[in-house]
């Protein structure tokens, strides 16, 4: 990883492939190129969630998984080779565990909707669940270790519950709500 970019355009994916980490060429849309590209998107989506008002503490763990998605980017690039920890993993339990703790149980499902901030935080969680679907497609072609799966499947979990946190943070200091499904199926039942 000592090399770093000093040119943009280099022509050389003009046809239709891209360099890894090892060197090698592979199609641009080969399986592995799908995963690091939404592990990009991901990312790119969490640097925007990061430009609404939120709690200190959410911040913090949002920049955090920006650095964790990079490594992953990285592995991802790069056969064979590991970046993502495990202790990347068990932060996302701890966050979890800490911000789920003091939210409402749910009695029924939620829209993802809200404040802007919850809202891109439910984009998150898609995007993450894409990026998952994404690396097992390629676990199931390619030998991969199992944290990159582990930690977007976390991530998109811990995603759902922080815009949950976000709907309920209000610069006025008022505390909101989820945006709850009305099901008319389940109307009529009641």
């Amino acid at each position: 990883m000592s090399n770093r970019l000093t040119q943009i355009a280099t022509r050389t994916g003009d046809s239709g492939t891209t360099g890894l980490g090892d060197n090698s060429r592979v199609s641009k849309n080969s399986l592995r190129v799908h995963a690091m590209g939404d592990v990009d998107e991901l990312n790119s989506h969490i640097g925007v969630l990061l430009c609404e008002a939120m709690p200190d503490g959410v911040r913090k763990v949002l920049v955090e998984i920006q650095h964790q998605l990079f490594n992953l980017g990285g592995e991802l690039s790069i056969p064979g080779f590991e970046l993502l920890k495990g202790e990347a993993v068990l932060a996302l339990d701890e966050a979890l565990e800490a911000y789920n703790r003091d939210l409402p149980r749910l009695q029924e499902f939620i829209l993802p909707a809200g404040t802007r901030a919850a809202s891109l935080a439910h984009v998150c969680r898609t995007v993450a669940r894409r990026a998952e679907r994404a690396v097992v497609a390629l676990g199931n072609e390619e030998a991969l270790k199992e944290t990159p799966r582990q930690y977007l499947n976390r991530l998109s979990d811990l995603m759902f519950v922080l815009a949950r946190v976000l709907n309920r943070h209000r610069t006025d200091g008022t505390v909101g709500d989820d945006v709850y499904w009305k099901s008319e199926r389940m109307a009529a039942k009641g």
